[in-house]
């Protein structure tokens, strides 16, 4: 593995304690402590992924990510105490490809690290391959002629009837879709308190895929109505 990642925080611990995780996963990790020394480490062509808090001194992380994407097309994730849903829209729509909040799983942001990495291997390959049919969405990757799934370039084993329902959100990404409907389309029955029926299914899919199924990126509640699949980037 030995990929390089930039660890930017203008707090040593917590510097300390990302580098420690990550280096326990086989990673190597360069130090920086404010935005200045992020851009000037971004530019070493080893870094391959770079985990940056927003709030630091001479120069912010969402301004060093402006200043990196000029220069470098690679994994990005910020590191906020920020939860509010308007901070992440801000931070990815400036170029982030994740946003953790803190305090965070040290596993949970290793996964996340991993992800991104294959990720970008991921759509290389694909882009190399011209694979014009397969849907990528984020970290998922679907064949819909051969009906398989990866997540992160890893094969997801999916049930025939998990396989009907996420080549349903996938063709539909964004669309909201009541589990009645769902249940139709997928069991070609007429949906009869089919709730726990669907949300099952659900539940297995997001084990399946999601880095967090209890706070899932991809598979969403739409509280009164349905699911939907989130489009990401």
């Amino acid at each position: 593995m030995n990929e390089c990642i930039l660890v930017v925080d203008d707090d040593p611990e917590i510097v300390g304690a990302i580098a420690i995780t990550l280096e326990r996963e086989g990673y190597r990790c360069l130090r920086a402590y404010n935005g200045m020394e992020a851009l000037e480490h971004a530019l070493d062509p080893a870094v391959r992924l770079i985990l940056i808090d927003v709030m630091m001194p001479k120069l912010d992380g969402l301004s060093a990510l402006i200043r990196i994407r000029e220069k470098r097309n690679l994994p990005i994730i910020v590191l906020s105490a920020k939860s509010e849903d308007t901070d992440k829209i801000l931070g990815l729509s400036m170029g982030a490809d994740d946003y953790v909040t803190k305090p965070f799983n040290p596993q949970e942001l290793a996964a996340r690290v991993r992800s991104q990495l294959r990720r970008y291997t991921l759509l290389g390959d694909i882009h190399a391959e011209g694979r014009g049919n397969v849907i990528v969405n984020g970290r998922l990757a679907y064949d819909p002629e051969r009906l398989t799934l990866t997540a992160d370039g890893e094969p997801v084993k999916l049930t025939a009837t998990e396989t009907k329902i996420v080549d349903l959100f996938l063709r539909n990404p964004g669309r909201i879709f009541p589990a009645e409907e769902i249940y139709r389309r997928v069991w070609n029955e007429d949906a009869y308190s089919c709730e726990n029926t669907v949300m099952v299914h659900i539940r297995r899919i997001r084990e399946k895929i999601e880095l967090n199924p209890k706070e899932p990126d991809y598979i969403k509640v739409v509280w009164g109505i349905g699911y939907k699949l989130e489009q990401h980037g």
